[in-house]
């Protein structure tokens, strides 16, 4: 026991060596755990504040797509709004006029109410830039003014723009009954297929047709007649009314007869007579509207009709807007508005068939006078293709022009 003691080194023993290293472990491992904790709540830490902001960003993202697309949505839906409304209006324009080839609906249905004198208006007078109590009025395919100058006994051609008119018609000498005179010609309108003019040779009673080539010699085409007016149809037969005999008679072209298609039964109020049928117009259905000037109406005789109808007046002799006061002649456009010259109102007025009250265009405004907006006894009217208004403004010795309104 001594020897070995001697000989060897102290050595600790087994348990105790293997206590030491446990203790060692143990709190090796209990720094890696700490460690392991403390990383662990660091990362809980950052995903607690991460994942929060990535949901509100995520949302926020959400939020501003769906913004934009429903923005997107409506600028589409304000687009298809526009697109359809556009499309409605196309529709309606061509819906409301689809054949129209002569000329179109206007989009206003008023006249600037200052009229501009483009023949005459220098007083009364036989000078070439006079006139002397216009009646008639016609106006052709250049746009030249024919008038019926009515104390002068001539048809004067005003061309588009002119300061002075030409004799194309009478004139000679005064009044008179020769085949190149006239006699208060009351009414002129273009002959286009034989590139004349046809008068209403009042005081002469008779038709006359004049040439413009002036080689050609005039002629009377219809003889005993007291012609108040005178019109064509589209089949270019001519109508002209009597105001003796209170009728109005048609011609048709190559033609000897001709045929009662208004009035004949006398003097009188009644549908079927007239009293002194003045100026005349037939539409494209054939139908005959008369100025009936002392009945103060204007009646509509339909084609192959018995009797006419009232389509404007016809209320007595009157100034209120269901009243006329000697219609002297009537227009109708194309969409069947009538258009008449109520001569002592100093007028020109609008009715549609139906209507109980006419509507003022141009004029009213005072009994007679000569200013921009005054009419004195106006007498023929007429349209150009524009839709211009055109008025013989007899006791001004003017024929006016009324601009159709664009805004």
């Amino acid at each position: 026991m001594n020897q070995n003691r001697k000989g060897s080194k102290p050595v600790t023993s087994n348990s105790q060596q293997t206590s030491a290293d446990r203790s060692t472990l143990l709190i090796k491992c209990l720094k890696k755990k700490k460690l392991l904790w403390i990383i662990i709540g660091i990362i809980t830490v950052i995903l607690v504040v991460t994942i929060p902001i990535v949901i509100i960003k995520t949302k926020k993202t959400n939020e501003i797509k769906l913004s934009t697309m429903t923005t997107e949505t409506t600028n589409v839906v304000k687009l298809s709004t526009l697109t359809t409304k556009t499309t409605t209006h196309e529709f309606k324009t061509t819906v409301a006029n689809p054949t129209t080839t002569v000329q179109n609906k206007p989009k206003y249905n008023k006249w600037k109410q200052h009229g501009i004198t483009i023949a005459g208006g220098n007083g009364y007078g036989d000078l070439l830039n006079q006139l002397a109590y216009p009646v008639g009025i016609s106006i052709d395919d250049n746009n030249s003014f024919l008038i019926a100058d009515t104390h002068n006994h001539r048809i004067i051609e005003w061309k588009y723009n002119s300061i002075i008119g030409e004799i194309i018609a009478g004139g000679n000498n005064g009044p008179g009954n020769r085949e190149d005179q006239l006699n208060t010609p009351t009414d002129v309108i273009v002959d286009k297929e034989k590139n004349a003019i046809i008068i209403c040779d009042s005081d002469n009673t008779r038709v006359m047709r004049w040439f413009r080539e002036s080689t050609t010699y005039p002629e009377t085409i219809i003889a005993n007649i007291h012609c108040g007016g005178v019109a064509t149809d589209k089949d270019q037969s001519l109508y002209v009314s009597d105001y003796v005999k209170f009728e109005v008679r048609r011609w048709k072209e190559g033609h000897i007869d001709e045929t009662l298609v208004a009035g004949g039964n006398g003097k009188g109020s009644l549908l079927n007579q007239f009293n002194g049928p003045g100026k005349i117009f037939v539409d494209e259905d054939y139908s005959i509207y008369v100025s009936d000037q002392a009945n103060h109406r204007i009646m509509k005789w339909k084609k192959d009709a018995k009797e006419g109808i009232i389509v404007a007046g016809g209320n007595g002799d009157g100034f209120h807007l269901n009243q006329l006061s000697f219609s002297t002649a009537v227009i109708v456009d194309n969409f069947g508005l009538i258009f008449i010259s109520d001569y002592v109102n100093h007028r020109v007025i609008r009715w549609s068939e139906g209507d109980t009250n006419g509507t003022i265009v141009v004029g009213g405004n005072g009994s007679g006078g000569g200013e921009p907006n005054q009419l004195n006894f106006p007498r023929g009217l007429s349209f150009d293709v524009d839709g211009n208004l055109y008025v013989a403004d007899s006791s001004n010795y003017r024929i006016q022009k009324y601009e159709l309104c664009t805004e």
